[in-house]
């Protein structure tokens, strides 16, 4: 910013001796040239922000549709599978000790549930129905 500042300094240095040189009757053109000069760069520096800010945000929104791919998440699905397994075992055994069928379909409810959870949470799109998972891979083809 320091080097705009001080080409714009330059500018206005050259703005005022030529107004010395040529006299009043070239001011207001004078100076009309040199706060064109500013609105250039005014503009130049906000295009380059909202150019900037653009980019950002398609980055954002890249990143946000983007479908995660089998290597970013195999080793939290298969390993939360196997958590929920083997933490599967002692909750059946506890609910069906205290509570017989009803505490062994309750533990198993939970189970399914928070599996459930998890899979619809790594994968949005699993439970929608097929009209909802048609439309989506059509509109991907067309755009």
């Amino acid at each position: 910013m320091d080097a705009r500042d001080a080409d714009l300094k330059k500018e206005l240095d050259a703005t005022l001796q030529a107004r010395r040189e040529l006299g009043e009757e070239y001011e207001s053109a004078l100076v009309d040239s040199f706060l064109e000069k500013v609105d250039q760069r005014i503009d130049g520096a906000v295009e380059r922000r909202v150019r900037r800010q653009l980019a950002e945000q398609q980055m954002v929104a890249a990143r946000g549709s983007r479908k995660p791919s089998p290597t970013d998440s195999w080793g939290e699905r298969y390993g939360f599978g196997i958590v929920s397994l083997v933490l599967a075992v002692p909750l059946s055994a506890i609910g069906g000790g205290i509570a017989h069928l009803p505490g062994l379909l309750v533990a198993w409810a939970g189970i399914v549930g928070v599996n459930a959870f998890q899979a619809v949470r790594t994968n949005p799109a699993l439970f929608r129905g097929r009209r909802h998972r048609k439309s989506e891979q059509d509109s991907e083809w067309e755009g």
